[in-house]
């Protein structure tokens, strides 16, 4: 066998050896320690991304509106996270493994597929912010070659696995809460006080501003897919309550931190560009903010890439060496013009994901009470059409049919819920066993 043909090789015995195999549940040995995983949720959750929606938020909200709705949005995305992170805890399997058991080993890819997609967009988003962070703007001759250099790197750290992430995390948080302290601090000083802050901000939102319900769909767009895939780095946890608070973390405190200092940045310099911005700060916080700035994009290019190489390895049945560079090549050629549309990407991943859990959190909290015996992943069924029609009714809800009182991302999260617990409620009434269950009667019979 040639050396490329043995790199494209499936070793299952090498990958569960690894620290972070995607193909099957962890071992208590591969488990982790408290601080590392803690210290990792602080790197993930200061990516740029709170920035970059705290700046949209603070050019169409009142500051203290800005507040109220930041603290919804992220409230419910730490809900699914949680909820997603005790199941990942619970199993010590990622989220390709879980959508196995709940849609089955080949509904899975639907999914999975399109986790992949979006979180490879924003792998695109981030390596197109990092060219932008250092050029300038996208006209530069040095834009492009700077973004394919980020892509590169973000690839080849990500091949690192779990280590390596944690590597870039520490510096990124250290640097980036002192930054983000410093410049929360310098722009009301140079707003001229706190009651001079708000009159700015009132300004700022009057000429384009966002409704309640825009806003909080904004902040779920975010950051959902983080909660969604939240088993990914709780399945690490050895304690219950490690898994809690790596979701709290992430998605309340830093979020809710990093969008606040955002939308004062933006406020008071007049420009919602980060990158714009932080040069106002003087030469000196100025270059520190952006060495902090570039450490983010990296903890965020790393852990966009790490997630759809983990998802796309576990259910394709790949070694994750061949979905982490395929997937890092694909997100930096994205990245060469999808920045542009972030606003759109943002929009679309709160419409699109939200629904793809809430049949996998009905499966496992209601119907199979909290248990999922993972020694049946191989003999799963393809399919579970219950989870597919669920899957499909939220993303419909979301986009044609959201009532004019909830975010359209919670709305079809609801829906996809209430529709799986109909649908698989009526399939047991009727008798039939479906998706995991049909695996446990048959098992039952047979013994």
């Amino acid at each position: 066998m040639s050396r490329w043909s043995e790199w494209f090789r499936l070793d299952e015995r090498e990958e569960a050896a690894s620290a972070d195999s995607p193909h099957a549940p962890l071992s208590e040995e591969q488990r982790r320690d408290a601080l590392p995983l803690l210290t990792l949720a602080f790197g993930w959750g200061f990516l740029v991304t709170g920035l970059l929606v705290g700046s949209s938020l603070g050019a169409g909200l009142y500051f203290p509106d800005l507040i109220r709705n930041a603290l919804w949005g992220n409230t419910i995305n730490f809900i699914v996270g949680a909820l997603v992170g005790y199941m990942g805890y619970k199993t010590a399997c990622n989220s390709g493994l879980l959508y196995r058991l709940t849609y089955g080993n080949v509904g899975a890819y639907l999914p999975v597929l399109f986790l992949a997609a979006l979180t490879i967009g924003w792998q695109g988003i981030v390596v197109g912010a990092m060219g932008l962070t250092w050029a300038g703007s996208f006209d530069s001759p040095l834009f492009y070659p700077i973004a394919i250099f980020a892509g590169l790197l973000y690839t080849a750290t990500t091949y690192l696995g779990v280590k390596g992430l944690e590597r870039v995390a520490v510096p990124s948080t250290v640097v980036l809460a002192l930054v983000g302290l410093y410049a929360g601090w310098f722009n009301v000083d140079r707003a001229g006080g706190w009651d001079a802050f708000l009159a700015l901000s009132a300004s700022a939102s009057a000429a384009s501003p966002l409704t309640d319900n825009q806003a909080i769909n904004l902040v779920i767009g975010s950051w959902i897919v983080g909660g969604v895939v939240m088993a990914e780095y709780t399945r690490f946890a050895r304690k219950a309550w490690v898994a809690i608070a790596i979701p709290f973390i992430v998605l309340i405190v830093t979020q809710i931190f990093l969008q606040v200092i955002g939308a004062m940045g933006g406020i008071v310099s007049g420009s919602f560009d980060f990158s714009a911005y932080l040069k106002t700060a003087g030469p000196v916080i100025a270059f520190v903010g952006l060495i902090a700035m570039s450490l983010a994009l990296w903890t965020t290019g790393d852990t966009n890439l790490y997630l759809p190489s983990i998802q796309t390895a576990s259910v394709f049945k790949l070694p994750k060496r061949v979905t982490i560079v395929v997937c890092g090549l694909i997100g930096t050629i994205l990245g060469l013009g999808i920045y542009q549309h972030f606003m759109g990407w943002i929009n679309q991943i709160a419409n699109l994901v939200p629904p793809l859990i809430g049949p996998v959190i009905v499966d496992y909290y209601l119907f199979q009470r909290g248990h999922y015996d993972t020694t049946r992943l191989p003999d799963l069924p393809s399919w579970n059409p219950p989870a597919v029609a669920a899957f499909a009714a939220g993303v419909i809800a979301a986009q044609a049919f959201t009532p004019p009182w909830i975010a359209s991302g919670l709305w079809g999260l609801l829906v996809s819920m209430v529709a799986y617990a109909v649908i698989y409620g009526a399939t047991r009434m009727l008798g039939w066993k479906l998706g995991y269950a049909a695996v446990a009667a048959r098992e039952r019979n047979e013994g």
